[in-house]
């Protein structure tokens, strides 16, 4: 008698549709960190005689590793920077300090990474800090204006609603405010992640580990092949965070919304 095999469910299939965009890049990431040699005869073209075709001198999951180890350093400093001048300037007594704090969050984006590495250098030494401090002044700004944004767009009458529960102003804070503009501020959080993963290659430059080692020995020598995979696996790290971020926004928005 044979045996009859459950079909899968439509609500299977839209799980991984709905997963899809982030499953994609960490499978293409997966392959490129762990198999990178198997596409050594479609790379040996891009690459000059004689010279290797696969970046050797170091793992890429050593370098994957140390990329992001410098990318969540510096935005979780970012982070809480922004978030507490964005906090403080919101408040009325701390309205007055508004335009200085922009101006000190503007101040990431108004000088180039290179420039900041070359001033940070001197100050602190080669290494991984001098990319820390670019990489914390270039993710201030998104994560400052989007908290700013979410914290204004919550409704005065629901702020007084909140009052009228008895509540201070720390636990209007706390549990109406932030709660509702937490969507937007994780949107300027996504955008200086993304921003942080490409501009992290700069700190080869200063001998932070990463993985803008492999392109800048590509650029160095010549090798293509050496550029194409440290650029395609930064680009696959920016789509893959991008993927969760934008997930994490859609459920807190679907949490607000019920």
């Amino acid at each position: 008698m044979p045996v009859n095999t459950p079909a899968a469910s439509p609500a299977s299939f839209e799980y991984l549709r709905d997963w899809r965009g982030v499953l994609v890049p960490l499978l293409l990431l997966l392959y490129f960190a762990l198999f990178t040699s198997t596409l050594e005869p479609l790379l040996v073209s891009l690459t000059p005689v004689g010279a290797p075709v696969i970046y050797v001198r170091d793992s890429f999951i050593n370098l994957i590793g140390w990329h992001l180890f410098l990318v969540v350093l510096a935005i979780t400093a970012a982070s809480l920077i922004a978030i507490a001048a964005a906090i403080l300037v919101s408040r009325a007594g701390g309205a007055d300090f508004l335009p200085l704090a922009r101006s000190l969050a503007n101040l990431g984006q108004t000088l180039p990474p290179v420039a900041v590495l070359a001033l940070a250098v001197p100050a602190v030494g080669f290494g991984s800090w001098p990319t820390l401090i670019a990489l914390f002044l270039y993710g201030l700004l998104p994560i400052f204006e989007n908290t700013l944004a979410g914290l204004g767009q919550v409704r005065p009458e629901i702020k007084e609603a909140a009052k009228g529960l008895g509540m201070g102003p720390m636990q209007v804070l706390w549990r109406v405010e932030l709660p509702l503009a937490l969507p937007v501020i994780v949107t300027g959080v996504r955008l200086s992640v993304i921003i942080s993963i490409g501009t992290a290659t700069i700190g080869s430059t200063v001998a932070a580990k990463g993985l803008g080692e492999v392109i800048i020995a590509g650029l160095l020598t010549d090798n293509l092949s050496f550029v194409l995979q440290g650029g395609i696996i930064v680009a696959l790290m920016a789509m893959l965070f991008d993927a969760l971020f934008q997930r994490l926004e859609s459920r807190l928005l679907s949490a607000q919304n019920h």
